[in-house]
């Protein structure tokens, strides 16, 4: 064998582990999930919220789907790479074929399909995450430069979160741990359906429910998106911002507490006995987005 396909031969496994080695990083993905988060129970079956199950649905189907198209069409272009390969003793160009009318049809109308198809389920799984349902209670969610506020609109109290400092960054960068101090902390009430009201005060920013598997743009202006959702597995988990919103967008991250209905209840009468009362969503005068100022009798409107 020569020295020249010695070295072609040698470059596949060569390119394929550089393949490997660049799109290596930490999965604490279920596999029987796509790879998608699966809350703080490792193993869990109970999803953390109503739609999670149809949103796993859409992406494993879709990818089990994609994959089977995959294979057939690697399949065959390994074996016309292989079974009309250039010979030793070949000479001038292969016969020149066209017009194939089975394969142009199969080509056409099979990616067709797999278009109307991946649009049709689609579309069911979002309109029924985008339905309004009755919702029990209603969540103001305010997304600031670089924090979250959280209203709590029927019992009139709300918690106004600060920006992170660097410091909260380097201790959780220690400790190899996805929670960062002195987050913003949203409470849910488990199996309670809710309506999440977003704004924003200033840019764009998106809401990351993280383990929802769901993320919704938050609009400054009279503007408001929600989300309907109803919480269905107890515990805490991560959100942050998705959408690139300034220097400090890393640092917009917050917690969701989904807890029963008393320790809900817990914290709404801690917020009032701390003076934190209003309607956050309409009044901007409650923004306190100072680092280490949380306090009611100090205002500052972020602009």
């Amino acid at each position: 064998m020569s020295q020249k396909r010695s070295l072609k031969w040698a470059a596949v496994p060569a390119a394929a582990s550089l393949v490997l080695f660049l799109s290596g990083c930490a999965q604490a993905g279920d596999p029987a999930r796509g790879f998608l988060p699966n809350g703080p129970t490792a193993g869990g079956t109970e999803p953390v919220t109503n739609h999670t199950n149809d949103i796993v649905g859409l992406w494993t189907s879709s990818w089990i789907v994609l994959l089977v198209v995959g294979v057939i069409s690697w399949g065959l272009l390994g074996y016309a790479a292989i079974a009309y390969r250039r010979r030793k003793n070949d000479v001038g160009l292969p016969a020149q074929l066209r017009y194939n009318m089975p394969i142009e049809t199969l080509f056409t109308v099979v990616p067709l399909i797999l278009v109307v198809g991946f649009f049709a389920f689609t579309a069911k799984t979002m309109a029924d995450i985008e339905t309004k349902t009755n919702p029990e209670y209603k969540v103001a969610v305010i997304g600031k430069q670089w924090s979250w506020d959280f209203g709590y609109e029927a019992e009139g109290v709300y918690d106004s979160g600060v920006q992170l400092p660097d410091s909260a960054f380097n201790t959780a960068n220690e400790t190899s741990s996805m929670h960062v101090d002195g987050e913003p902390v949203l409470y849910l009430v488990v199996n309670k359906p809710v309506q999440l009201d977003l704004k924003s005060r200033d840019v764009i920013h998106s809401f990351w429910f993280i383990d929802s598997l769901y993320k919704k743009d938050v609009f400054p202006g009279g503007s408001l998106n929600h989300i309907y959702l109803t919480p269905t597995r107890l515990g805490t988990y991560e959100g942050k911002c998705a959408e690139l919103c300034g220097e400090y967008h890393s640092a917009m991250l917050f917690q969701v507490k989904v807890v029963e209905q008393s320790e809900y209840d817990a914290h709404v009468a801690e917020l009032r006995a701390k003076g934190f009362v209003g309607d956050i969503l309409t009044d901007e005068t409650l923004d306190r987005n100072v680092s280490g100022n949380n306090d009611p009798a100090a205002s500052k409107v972020n602009g």
